[in-house]
């Protein structure tokens, strides 16, 4: 029998000064069994630094041709692909040449060993960006985790400033390659 996904609740309080979008965002999110908690909060992370309305979390790891998120048009197109941790870059490229825009926030600890092999194909995709997440402020953030996620975000001039339990961590958004968020 199949373990049951861990379910979620967070509200997220999001200032972005950077590019002028405030929102108060509630949402569930499922942890698969097989993903870390790391991978859980870098989701959650990526749907408050990429927030417009209508982005949401798609069906998951299971899923091998969705993101970890997308917002959809009218008519049923993807405009904005997210998708977190260190993906085939393959998939990626050819995912991006149907879409508007793209996001890849990678993490890990053999990050810079990934990005060392995969950066040149990335950079040459023109409508992604890839930025790298901390994976120590990844790990705080798991050091806290409970099924009710409660977070302040504010993000200026490419900083972002967490508070969650009345604390408040902080950490920089690194652009390896792409346009500006």
């Amino acid at each position: 029998m199949a373990l049951p996904s861990t379910i979620y609740r967070a509200s997220v309080q999001l200032s972005d000064l950077d590019r002028q979008v405030y929102a108060d965002i509630q949402t569930t999110i499922a942890q698969h069994p097989s993903e870390t908690a790391e991978r859980l909060l870098a989701r959650l992370l990526a749907l408050a630094l990429c927030y417009e309305e209508d982005l949401a979390f798609t069906k998951g790891i299971g899923s091998g041709d969705e993101p970890d998120l997308w917002s959809k048009g009218p008519d049923g197109r993807v405009k904005l692909w997210v998708e977190v941790g260190q993906p085939d870059p393959e998939r990626l490229a050819k995912s991006c040449r149907h879409v508007e825009r793209a996001f890849l926030f990678t993490f890990g600890a053999n990050v810079s060993r990934w990005l060392t092999q995969h950066q040149p194909k990335l950079a040459q995709v023109k409508n992604l960006t890839v930025i790298c997440l901390d994976f120590t402020f990844l790990g705080q953030l798991c050091d806290k985790l409970n099924r009710v996620i409660n977070w302040s975000i504010t993000v200026t001039e490419d900083n972002i400033y967490l508070t969650y339990d009345g604390q408040t961590i902080e950490t920089s958004l690194k652009n390896i390659c792409g346009p500006p968020r």
